[in-house]
């Protein structure tokens, strides 16, 4: 039995009439770009937080881009995020123009906010805090530290749709937030797209705005830099039929989490924490072992895919070493991407696909 880290197949199969009837209805609607399909999933995206407004746009790195235009970052300014993550976040802040401030994460995979107070400067402008596998960040924390210093917050929302944190949403306890659709999230399309999440009514016609080359009226642009950076009609189409199945993907998800859990208490992994306060989306489930690449080599010729999120801190890429940080400067995160390995997480993955996750896994930790 070959075992995949990700398989969106048995989910297509289950939606495949859902899916075919979306594109049908956007082909037949005669507009393919910022209609009537954008305009749906974009109001029932953000009635399902219970937010103000959501803006549609073509991926979730732009996503976070567009957020911090909004918020009239650039060049000077200073925005506080992580290594531990995707390269998207950091990589946004650097289209800004802006200064990633990069700082150590807890054991729990996410953002110290003891390190980000101490790393607060009269540049500082936004902590864009990452939601990491579908975890929420200690939001209430960051929230105190952003009012004491007058700073915004641009939540990474890319891989936590759905999670909670104190009984709320993610991606409602910032000022905005920055959502993914990637095809492996946990509100995934067929393709790239994204949304950006906010209760502030300016700031959601500003990022309307920016996606959309600074234009209000057409033709005529009010602003540069400026975008497009559309989410199309089939793709929003696609992702209100998906939306309407969120809740169930996440108790799936989550039934699937508590399955490893189960299987793999006494290994000697480290699991994921839920967090008493949260609510865990599960993106992905990443366990952590001192001998991870000889534990990753032998599940994988065992045929279960395993993937490595993340082998390489941003920090020591050399994309980022104009940033000027050294090997050990964030010694967490550096132990973390040598440990950490994610196991096959997918609404769809079957009883009998798990158990023999389980099992391979058991026999070689212990052989260890």
């Amino acid at each position: 039995m070959t075992i995949p880290v990700w398989d969106y197949r048995p989910e297509l199969e289950e939606e495949r009439a859902e899916i075919h009837d979306a594109v049908d209805t956007v082909l037949d609607s005669g507009r393919l770009v910022l209609g009537a399909s954008l305009q749906a999933f974009e109001r029932e995206f953000a009635d399902y937080h219970g937010a103000g407004h959501c803006v549609g746009v073509d991926n979730g790195t732009n996503a976070l881009v567009l957020a911090l235009r909004a918020l009239g970052v650039g060049p000077g300014d200073e925005v506080i995020t992580v290594a531990h993550t995707a390269v998207p976040t950091v990589i946004a802040i650097d289209a800004v123009g802006a200064r990633p401030v990069l700082v150590d994460v807890r054991e729990d995979h996410l953002i110290d906010p003891g390190q980000v107070a101490a790393a607060v400067t009269e540049r500082t402008r936004v902590v864009l805090p990452v939601h990491l596998y579908g975890r929420c960040a200690d939001m209430t924390a960051l929230r105190r530290i952003a009012d004491e210093h007058g700073l915004r917050i641009v939540e990474d929302c890319a891989q936590a749709t759905g999670a909670r944190h104190d009984g709320r949403l993610a991606g409602t306890l910032g000022d905005l937030a920055a959502f993914s659709f990637y095809p492996t999230k946990v509100l995934g399309g067929f393709g790239d797209g994204g949304a950006v999440l906010t209760g502030d009514a300016g700031l959601a016609e500003e990022i309307r705005s920016l996606r959309f080359y600074g234009m209000k009226e057409r033709y005529y642009t009010l602003r540069t830099p400026a975008y497009n950076s559309r989410l199309d009609d089939l793709h929003a189409e696609i992702l209100r039929r998906r939306l309407r199945r969120l809740d169930g993907y996440l108790a799936r998800r989550r039934a699937v989490a508590a399955r490893y859990a189960e299987g793999l208490a006494d290994t000697g992994l480290v699991l994921p924490d839920r967090g008493a306060d949260d609510e865990h989306a599960y993106h992905l489930y990443v366990v952590r072992h001192p001998d991870r690449d000889r534990i990753v080599e032998a599940v994988r010729a065992e045929g279960v895919g395993v993937g490595i999120h993340y082998p390489w801190p941003v920090h020591t890429m050399t994309g980022f070493a104009h940033l000027g940080y050294a090997a050990g400067s964030l010694p967490v995160t550096e132990r973390l991407s040598r440990e950490v390995f994610s196991l096959p997480m997918y609404p769809t993955l079957t009883t009998d696909q798990q158990d023999r996750v389980i099992e391979v896994l058991r026999k070689v930790v212990s052989a260890g």
